[in-house]
This record gives C-alpha cells, structure tokens and sequence, in this order.
C-alpha cells in the first residue's frame, strides 16, 4: 500500500451537485483528516437566499470565504491535514483560501450541465435549487494550470475519485 501523502489541506471545489460534498467527506474519512464543509459556514442570510433562488454576490461571499479561510488557518495552525469543501467558483475566491498557505491543494471536480442538474435534482430538501446551476456555471472561472489543481471527471465513483486524488497527492 501507498504511503499516505503528508498532511496538507485539501480544497475540493465544484458546482453544485459536483459531489464535492461527498468526495470530500469520503477522502478524509479515508485519510483520518478533518473534514470542512463549506456550506456550514454560510451565514442565515446567504442559506436563506440561495433557498429563495436568488444567487449570492460576491459581498455575500466574502464573509463566508473568511469563515473558510479560518478553519483553513486553523488546521494548518495545528499541523493537522483537513479537507474542504468549497464551492470556489472563481480565482479570486480561490486566491482567498489558498494564496500564500503553503500546503495547500486544490481538486476541481468537473462535469457537464446536465449530470449536473439531475444530481441536484435528486437532492430533495437542499437549500441549493436547480434554478441557480446555470448561474453558478457562469460564475465558475475553471482553475488555471499556474493553480496546479487535480483536475478530475465527476462521472466516477467517490471512492475511485478519492483513490485518484490520494494518487495525485503522493505525486506531489
């Protein structure tokens, strides 16, 4: 067996119904890191917007951002490997979370509109509707190479993504 990659923190972005949620959850069970799940850190005001359908802007994501970028801070304070999930539609979102913390990897989870919707629509009560996956896909600024992300198809199964991302992460 693979040695286990040193402790870094993870980012897993995506849109929604990328199964970033889930990937995420999976690979720091598999790697007994913590695991952060971005949408906790909303604010009341950013859930019960997204919920009525109404796309946040970037004033709404600056708050939670730095709730991320916290928690970020704090495994790294404790030397402690962790995973995040986290939207991360764009650079500078991106920029917020992992820009000058060492450490840092980014696994962008990729798929097409219509896996997509079909995910979020088998996701009965989510406070993320439908309606707002076209405005997150024109949001989103897919990672650049000088991000060096991990850059993998949400066609697979969790637990073969999370084999592929571990994988990448010994390569580093």
């Amino acid at each position: 067996m693979a040695a286990e990659p040193r402790p870094v923190v993870v980012v897993v972005m995506g849109v929604s119904g990328s199964g970033k949620t889930t990937v995420a959850a999976l690979l720091a069970s598999t790697l007994h890191w913590e695991f952060v799940e971005g949408d906790d850190l909303h604010p009341a005001a950013n859930v019960a917007k997204m919920h009525a359908g109404t796309p946040l802007t970037d004033a709404d994501r600056a708050p939670w951002l730095a709730r991320i970028a916290a928690a970020i801070d704090r495994l790294r304070a404790a030397g402690q490997g962790g995973v995040v999930a986290c939207s991360a539609l764009r650079r500078a979102y991106r920029d917020v979370l992992m820009r000058d913390r060492p450490g840092m990897a980014l696994v962008y989870l990729r798929g097409d509109r219509d896996i997509l919707a079909a995910r979020m629509q088998s996701r009965p009560g989510h406070f993320m509707p439908v309606s707002l996956l076209d405005s997150q896909l024109a949001t989103l600024e897919e990672p650049g190479a000088d991000e060096h992300p991990i850059v993998l198809p949400i066609t697979g199964t969790p637990a073969g993504t999370v084999r592929a991302i571990i994988a990448a992460l010994e390569g580093r």
